[in-house]
């Protein structure tokens, strides 16, 4: 089995990455989509925020009010620290069932927003690092998400510089470009990743 890291900034277009590697043959675990599998209504996960948080940070049906519970903790680092806690290790743990049902000769891509922020790049056998300049980023979030200006910039200077990440990174992707110019870099990097992991 091989563990690869995926990261990238805000807007880089790491999804797009990751749903071309899952269409070659990888099994992807997205760090994202299981912080809300764990923490979704009936959970011990979503039982331990509200002994933390208390119940208003549910909505009148029950499930997790995100933008509720995000003004608490982006505005207090101890209150973030607090939420992380709870939901790192329930993330870790279903991680790692997800890898171990993988196979052995399988390539496991970890998606990982915040890989070189939280320095996991130790954990995987490789990083992959999707590389978008500011500018592109920007023009995406603004474009593609919706966000006004001030906000994306804000989301991209919360997250590592772009020289960090590529830092860490054992490949990284180039994705400045249109989705035909990405698809041919993200077969390569697929090439080197089986060829690593044959041997």
């Amino acid at each position: 089995m091989l563990k690869v890291g995926l990261t990238g900034g805000i807007g880089a277009g790491k999804s797009e990455v990751s749903r071309l590697f899952v269409s070659y043959g990888a099994v992807l675990i997205d760090a994202d989509k299981i912080a809300r599998e764990v923490v979704e209504p009936g959970t011990p996960g979503l039982a331990a925020v509200v002994e933390a948080f208390g119940p208003e940070i549910l909505t009148a049906d029950g499930t997790l009010d995100r933008p509720g519970l995000g003004a608490i903790v982006f505005a207090d680092p101890d209150r973030l620290a607090e939420l992380n806690a709870i939901v790192h290790p329930l993330v870790g743990a279903r991680s790692a069932e997800l890898e171990a049902a993988a196979g052995e000769d399988a390539v496991v891509i970890h998606d990982v927003p915040l890989l070189t922020e939280n320095r996991l790049a130790p954990l995987y056998d490789l990083v992959v690092v999707v590389d978008a300049s500011e500018e592109t980023q920007l023009e995406r979030l603004v474009r593609l998400r919706g966000m006004t200006e001030s906000d994306a910039r804000a989301r991209m200077a919360a997250q590592a510089t772009r020289e960090e990440r590529r830092a860490v990174a054992d490949l990284v992707i180039d994705n400045d470009g249109s989705l035909e110019a990405l698809e041919p870099q993200v077969r390569k990097a697929w090439e080197a990743l089986t060829d690593r992991a044959s041997r």
